[in-house]
């Protein structure tokens, strides 16, 4: 086989000559070719920042995001939100106690001792010192002898006995009238306060006298 003949005077390439075809980057004649550009083309930029971009800046809080930080002032001028409440002083419970034990400790003995006087028809000493002992003794039982107490107590004893008192002569006067005890006291009690005041003597109020006295001791007696 044969190879085909070249044509003379075949053009030379276009490297290294005039530029060929519009190329702007082919050089003059004997200008050498611009080397590659070798390394790192941005080296002259300073190197990128590493580590946590937010160093500076403190770290996120943790927990209850409206939580008061330390050291920093409550928002609004004022302290902590819903700040419970304080106790209950133990004094004040006792004696809140001992004077609603000694008015139910009032009512409940005078209630005895009016049936008794209503149904023995007659009244005697030692019933009313029960009675101012017994208001006395349970108040500072259950809530301390406190002196504000003992008072109370010495006061519901006083009404305890005029009540009983009372509440007997209900009792004699609605026999006597054959009817019931409830229309007497409920419905004549200005009848029945009048016949205790025109009845009245020196050892009534003496009765009286000594359930206040009893209620002191009885308080003392407690504790």
């Amino acid at each position: 086989m044969s190879q085909p003949v070249q044509p003379p005077n075949q053009p030379q390439q276009p490297y290294g000559g005039q530029p060929v075809d519009g190329n702007p980057y082919a050089a003059g004649p004997g200008a050498s070719a611009p080397a590659a550009p070798t390394g790192n083309p941005y080296g002259d930029q300073p190197p990128a920042p590493t580590g946590n971009p937010y160093g500076d800046q403190p770290p996120a809080s943790t927990g209850n995001p409206f939580g008061n930080p330390q050291g920093q002032p409550a928002p609004f001028g004022g302290g902590a939100p819903f700040a419970p409440a304080p106790p209950a002083s133990p004094v004040r419970n006792g004696l809140a106690i001992g004077v609603l034990v000694a008015f139910g400790a009032a009512v409940v003995a005078s209630v005895l001792y009016g049936v008794l006087l209503g149904s023995i028809e007659r009244e005697f000493g030692y019933a009313a010192v029960g009675v101012g002992f017994l208001v006395g003794f349970a108040a500072a039982k259950l809530g301390g002898a406190n002196p504000v107490t003992i008072a109370a107590a010495a006061v519901f004893s006083v009404g305890a006995v005029y009540f009983g008192q009372l509440i007997g002569y209900a009792m004699v006067m609605a026999d006597a009238a054959q009817v019931s005890f409830s229309e007497v006291f409920l419905e004549h009690f200005d009848t029945v306060t009048r016949v205790w005041k025109e009845d009245a003597d020196f050892m009534r109020y003496l009765f009286i006298a000594l359930g206040a006295i009893a209620a002191i001791g009885g308080a003392k007696k407690a504790n």
